[in-house]
């Protein structure tokens, strides 16, 4: 059995397969109890990322209705983010210690909640303070939701999960746009908060499907929590004032590196630190990391230049812009599904390696190809981006998960998840730095070369872990069938 193990793990810390949290890995949950468990983590992930879509269209509405000036009003999004990822961390730690389904359901009621409190607001500092309680909640919602979805399927279906879960962010990032302007044109702002009300209490309704394993009951640090909020509050304020206040935005981030060194020292010595020191110091959990952080910092990147490359140098209005880019997003979606089925067959290594090179590929030609003023070309790029990028996650993410035994499954959701927002940070981040120091003709081709590079590099660290020590294709028919020799390791080889 020690022979499968996953990078990072030894045979001198096998899992202790008398858990709760490994009982349920290694079975799941009954049907038809595992179609609502899964439901309810869906309907609350759609429900999270469907908002923040939404408000993003919404900000010029929103300051012209509440008068406020847009430089202001942008503080609805960064309260917003802020929050998501002070909190990520934190969610994940106290779902391990409470547990998963208890911190869960918290967190979509504290969302539900803080829609109410958005729509009601009646100015701009109520608005901006109900957003940061919305992130509250949506941090408990992304920190533990693909940790239940591991405890309600069995371990081979786990890779299909995560792609059900990826489609789902994927179809609801790109409908959002489209569906907050149609509530924008029909009811006005304030709608774009109370349509959250009805998806909240049905995935509410649905969270009685889903497993209750009890937590730890230790003890949260509080010191720790608060060296973190400052950690990741001063990191992403910091980033936002980089571009215009690069003295002060340097100035915090030195207090934030600080803190770092604070908290890390501190969580150091613990069995199941806040901060996954422990998770990290495995290889394939580092190196997985380490790729989504370079992945998500090169797709945001191209997001970002991509229109105003075709707005500004092609010449095209924002609806066509849009439309060029749908298939990107769309091409996520349906590549996300078949991704997770190959994951539970293909090693990791090499579907990540290939899904980094054709992200790369795609976001290469966008930026060199001599489209001669005809931008048709672009929409084979975006297919081939969405293309790489869903061949990249699901199985990045699958392996992250898998990397991590079942107990520290919120450990590891909430590291996915910082990971993410640390990549879509700093893409954005890059951007701006590009069109404040190059041409508005420049930056979005540099934007994208840029994105190309990034993602090339995560496809190579990918690859250059390799497939780990004894995995093989063939051995998860083979554990399957034989749950004594261990289906979770089976797949953690993977």
């Amino acid at each position: 059995m020690t022979g499968r193990l996953a990078e990072g793990r030894t045979a001198t810390a096998p899992l202790d397969r008398s858990t709760p949290q490994q009982a349920h890995a290694d079975a799941g949950l009954p049907s038809p109890r595992r179609a609502f468990a899964i439901a309810a983590v869906l309907s609350a992930m759609s429900l999270v990322v469907l908002d923040a879509g939404m408000a993003n269209v919404a900000l010029p509405t929103m300051a012209r209705a509440l008068n406020a000036t847009p430089s202001l009003a942008v503080l609805v999004i960064t309260a917003y983010q802020t929050a998501l990822v002070m909190a990520l961390l934190p969610c994940a730690a106290l779902g391990e210690r409470l547990g998963y389904w208890r911190v869960f359901v918290w967190g979509v009621a504290l969302f539900t909640a803080a829609s109410a409190l958005c729509a009601l607001s009646p100015s701009l500092p109520w608005l901006v303070a109900a957003r940061f309680v919305q992130g509250l909640g949506g941090a408990a919602v992304m920190a533990l939701g693909v940790a239940l979805l591991r405890l309600s399927v069995p371990p081979e279906q786990l890779g299909a999960a995560i792609g059900w879960n990826a489609l789902t962010v994927a179809l609801s990032s790109a409908a959002s746009p489209a569906i907050g302007a149609l509530i924008l044109a029909g009811m006005g702002w304030p709608w774009l908060f109370l349509v959250n009300l009805p998806v909240g209490a049905t995935a509410l309704l649905a969270a009685r499907a889903l497993p209750r394993v009890a937590g730890t009951a230790q003890r949260i640090d509080g010191r720790s929590v608060a060296l973190n909020g400052v950690v990741f509050a001063l990191l992403v304020i910091g980033a936002e004032l980089l571009p215009a206040r690069p003295l002060a935005a340097g100035l915090l981030l030195a207090i934030a590196a600080i803190a770092l060194v604070g908290l890390v020292r501190r969580e150091v010595p613990k069995a199941a630190p806040m901060i996954p020191l422990d998770l990290l110091r495995g290889r394939s959990f580092r190196v997985s990391v380490i790729a989504s952080v370079c992945c998500f910092t090169g797709q945001t990147a191209g997001l970002v230049a991509l229109p105003f490359y075709l707005q500004h140098q092609l010449g095209q209005t924002p609806l066509e812009a849009g439309i060029y880019m749908t298939p990107w997003p769309l091409t996520v979606a349906a590549t996300a599904v078949v991704a997770g089925r190959l994951a539970d067959r293909i090693p990791t290594a090499w579907l990540c390696a290939v899904g980094g090179a054709c992200l790369a590929l795609g976001l290469a030609a966008t930026a060199l190809w001599p489209l001669q003023g005809d931008p048709r070309p672009l929409i084979a790029f975006a297919i081939v981006c969405g293309l790489g990028f869903g061949l990249f996650q699901v199985p990045n993410n699958r392996n992250m998960f898998l990397s991590a035994p079942p107990e520290r499954s919120g450990a590891a959701g909430g590291t996915q998840s910082t990971a993410r927002l640390t990549g879509q940070t700093a893409g954005a981040v890059l951007m701006t730095l590009l069109f404040t120091t190059t041409s508005l003709d420049l930056a979005p081709r540099v934007g994208l070369g840029i994105g190309a590079v990034l993602a090339l590099t995560a496809g190579i660290v990918s690859a250059a872990r390799g497939p780990a020590r004894g995995a093989s294709a063939r051995a998860a028919p083979d554990a399957r069938r034989s749950r004594s020799d261990g289906s979770l390791q089976a797949g953690l080889s993977r």
